[in-house]
Protein backbone atom coordinates (compact mmCIF):
# COMPACT_ATOMS: atom_id res chain seq x y z
CA UNK A 1 0.00 0.00 0.00
CA UNK A 2 1.51 3.36 -0.99
CA UNK A 3 2.11 5.96 1.67
CA UNK A 4 -0.32 8.86 1.89
CA UNK A 5 1.17 12.25 1.04
CA UNK A 6 0.84 15.08 3.55
CA UNK A 7 1.78 18.73 3.04
CA UNK A 8 1.99 20.88 6.17
CA UNK A 9 1.75 24.62 5.54
CA UNK A 10 2.62 27.71 7.54
CA UNK A 11 3.47 31.24 6.52
CA UNK A 12 7.28 31.18 6.80
CA UNK A 13 7.85 27.40 7.00
CA UNK A 14 10.23 28.18 9.84
CA UNK A 15 8.66 26.80 13.03
CA UNK A 16 5.15 25.33 13.31
CA UNK A 17 5.15 23.48 9.98
CA UNK A 18 8.74 22.35 10.49
CA UNK A 19 8.00 20.94 13.94
CA UNK A 20 4.82 19.21 12.70
CA UNK A 21 6.82 17.78 9.78
CA UNK A 22 9.43 16.33 12.14
CA UNK A 23 6.81 14.99 14.53
CA UNK A 24 4.71 13.29 11.86
CA UNK A 25 7.82 11.75 10.31
CA UNK A 26 8.76 10.29 13.68
CA UNK A 27 5.24 9.14 14.53
CA UNK A 28 4.11 7.64 11.24
CA UNK A 29 6.76 7.60 8.51
CA UNK A 30 5.62 4.07 7.70
CA UNK A 31 2.20 5.45 6.66
CA UNK A 32 2.86 8.99 5.44
CA UNK A 33 5.27 10.82 3.17
CA UNK A 34 5.55 14.25 4.78
CA UNK A 35 6.42 17.61 3.25
CA UNK A 36 6.24 21.14 4.61
CA UNK A 37 6.22 24.53 2.94
CA UNK A 38 5.45 28.18 3.46
CA UNK A 39 3.48 30.82 1.63
CA UNK A 40 6.47 33.15 2.19
CA UNK A 41 9.32 30.84 3.22
CA UNK A 42 12.32 32.05 5.21
CA UNK A 43 14.61 29.65 7.10
CA UNK A 44 14.19 27.07 9.84
CA UNK A 45 14.07 28.87 13.17
CA UNK A 46 16.91 27.85 15.53
CA UNK A 47 14.44 27.69 18.42
CA UNK A 48 12.34 25.18 16.47
CA UNK A 49 15.46 23.07 16.01
CA UNK A 50 16.27 23.30 19.72
CA UNK A 51 12.71 22.50 20.81
CA UNK A 52 12.73 19.39 18.64
CA UNK A 53 16.16 18.36 19.92
CA UNK A 54 14.65 18.35 23.41
CA UNK A 55 12.54 15.36 22.32
CA UNK A 56 15.31 13.83 20.22
CA UNK A 57 13.97 14.74 16.79
CA UNK A 58 16.54 16.30 14.46
CA UNK A 59 15.18 18.86 11.98
CA UNK A 60 18.52 20.59 11.34
CA UNK A 61 18.53 19.19 7.78
CA UNK A 62 15.09 20.61 6.96
CA UNK A 63 14.83 23.46 4.49
CA UNK A 64 12.25 26.21 4.33
CA UNK A 65 10.47 25.54 1.05
CA UNK A 66 8.05 27.61 -0.97
CA UNK A 67 4.50 26.44 -1.44
CA UNK A 68 5.09 27.03 -5.17
CA UNK A 69 7.34 23.95 -5.23
CA UNK A 70 4.35 21.71 -4.50
CA UNK A 71 1.49 23.27 -6.46
CA UNK A 72 1.63 20.69 -9.24
CA UNK A 73 1.86 17.70 -6.90
CA UNK A 74 -1.05 15.65 -5.57
CA UNK A 75 -1.52 15.28 -1.81
CA UNK A 76 -3.90 13.23 0.28
CA UNK A 77 -3.87 15.84 3.06
CA UNK A 78 -2.97 19.51 3.22
CA UNK A 79 -2.70 20.72 6.81
CA UNK A 80 -2.37 24.40 7.66
CA UNK A 81 -0.98 25.17 11.11
CA UNK A 82 -1.37 28.93 11.11
CA UNK A 83 -4.34 31.13 10.28
CA UNK A 84 -2.61 33.21 7.60
CA UNK A 85 -1.57 30.13 5.63
CA UNK A 86 -5.13 28.79 5.88
CA UNK A 87 -6.42 32.01 4.31
CA UNK A 88 -3.97 31.93 1.40
CA UNK A 89 -3.75 28.18 0.77
CA UNK A 90 -4.50 27.39 -2.87
CA UNK A 91 -6.53 24.50 -4.16
CA UNK A 92 -4.39 21.42 -4.74
CA UNK A 93 -4.96 18.91 -7.53
CA UNK A 94 -6.63 15.65 -6.73
CA UNK A 95 -8.70 14.85 -3.71
CA UNK A 96 -6.60 16.43 -0.95
CA UNK A 97 -8.41 16.73 2.34
CA UNK A 98 -7.73 20.14 3.86
CA UNK A 99 -7.34 20.44 7.60
CA UNK A 100 -6.66 23.57 9.63
CA UNK A 101 -5.06 23.52 13.06
CA UNK A 102 -4.34 27.09 14.14
CA UNK A 103 -1.39 27.45 16.49
CA UNK A 104 0.10 30.71 17.76
CA UNK A 105 3.42 31.82 16.31
CA UNK A 106 6.07 30.96 18.93
CA UNK A 107 8.51 33.35 17.24
CA UNK A 108 6.22 36.24 18.19
CA UNK A 109 6.87 35.67 21.89
CA UNK A 110 9.36 38.15 23.31
CA UNK A 111 11.54 37.49 26.31
CA UNK A 112 14.60 35.66 27.49
CA UNK A 113 16.12 32.69 25.73
CA UNK A 114 14.32 30.44 28.21
CA UNK A 115 10.93 32.12 27.62
CA UNK A 116 11.31 31.91 23.84
CA UNK A 117 12.37 28.26 23.89
CA UNK A 118 9.46 27.49 26.19
CA UNK A 119 7.01 29.05 23.72
CA UNK A 120 8.37 26.81 20.96
CA UNK A 121 8.15 23.76 23.23
CA UNK A 122 4.53 24.59 24.06
CA UNK A 123 3.59 24.77 20.38
CA UNK A 124 5.57 21.59 19.68
CA UNK A 125 3.65 19.77 22.41
CA UNK A 126 0.33 21.07 21.09
CA UNK A 127 1.20 19.89 17.59
CA UNK A 128 2.19 16.48 18.94
CA UNK A 129 -1.14 16.11 20.75
CA UNK A 130 -3.10 17.17 17.64
CA UNK A 131 -1.13 14.77 15.44
CA UNK A 132 -1.68 11.90 17.87
CA UNK A 133 -5.44 12.57 17.85
CA UNK A 134 -5.47 12.76 14.05
CA UNK A 135 -3.42 9.58 13.65
CA UNK A 136 -5.76 7.67 15.95
CA UNK A 137 -8.61 8.36 13.50
CA UNK A 138 -6.53 7.62 10.36
CA UNK A 139 -5.45 3.99 10.46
Amino acid sequence: MPKKRVLILCTANSARSQMAHGLLNQMASDRFEVFSAGTTPSSVNPYAIRAMQQIEIDIRHHTSDSLQKYLDQPFDYVITVCDKAAETCPIFPGSAIRLHWGFPDPAAVEGTDEVTLSSFADVRDGLKTKLQEWLSTNP
